[in-house]
């Protein structure tokens, strides 16, 4: 299952586990015609793809949700937290709104803990022959990079990057591996309004790597690690960030 399916990251994640031969259950707020389309595009590698829509901030809704997953595909190995909003508003700290930072708690942080729960404990309830894994997509700001105009954004990734290292050792005694993907600069609907601004940041060298991130990067990764033979790496963080976190001189 692959949360927040209707986004370019989404989809990337969900043809690159496609092409690995995995059943795929779409989850993103409701319905669409880009939903649709992704569907239809996996299929054609041979497997079964379901759209299940679900507010996953609406926590009280998802141990009965997950468990409609269940019945349907009749099994769920792999969760993959790629659903997130960023800030209504950029802008300085010290201007930042409680409704800005309750969203971003709230979606980024709250709702992929209650939702991660409940996935863990129906892993837990119905034991599996292969290794199972919840991966969870956070960002290169949680540490090493401080933005200026995202910081209920980051603080809330920050959380999420800390709740991987709890569920991974609770879990990891039960064959069931949990690992973060920290993306850096990728051209997602989300950077979008601030493309001018990081392709500057590239062209001066704040990227080693001299480029932006293609979404099929993360993809490519997450199912690799989705395949269950990474099962000493408790709780590994990812960077795919060209290098960001570096600071080079």
């Amino acid at each position: 299952m692959i949360t927040g399916a209707r986004g370019g990251l989404g989809g990337a994640i969900a043809l690159a586990l496609a092409k690995r031969g995995h059943d795929l259950v779409l989850n993103d707020l409701d319905m669409s015609r880009d939903l649709f389309a992704l569907a239809a595009d996996l299929r054609t590698f041979g497997g079964r793809v379901e759209i299940m829509p679900q507010d996953i901030g609406q926590v009280q809704q998802l141990p009965g949700y997950v468990a409609e997953v269940v019945a349907r595909m009749g099994g769920l190995d792999v969760l993959v937290n790629n659903a997130g909003v960023s800030v209504l508003s950029r802008g300085d700290l010290l201007d930042v709104t409680p409704e800005s930072f309750d969203r971003c708690i709230a979606v980024n942080m709250r709702a992929q803990f209650f939702l991660t729960q409940a996935v863990a404990r129906h892993m837990l309830a119905a034991p599996a022959a292969r290794r199972r894994t919840i991966i969870t997509v956070t960002s290169v700001a949680v540490d090493q990079i401080i933005g200026k105009v995202l910081a209920e954004y980051s603080i809330s990734k920050a959380g999420l990057a800390h709740m991987v290292q709890h569920f991974a050792a609770r879990l990891a005694p039960e064959n069931i591996d949990c690992f973060e993907i920290r993306p850096g600069m990728m051209q997602t609907e989300m950077t979008s309004t601030s493309r001018e601004k990081y392709d500057r940041l590239i062209a001066e060298g704040f990227v080693p790597a001299g480029r932006w991130g293609s979404l099929d990067e993360i993809g490519k990764v997450i199912a690799t690690m989705a395949s269950g033979e990474f099962s000493y790496a408790v709780g590994q963080a990812i960077h795919i960030d060209g290098g960001m976190r570096f600071k080079t001189f």
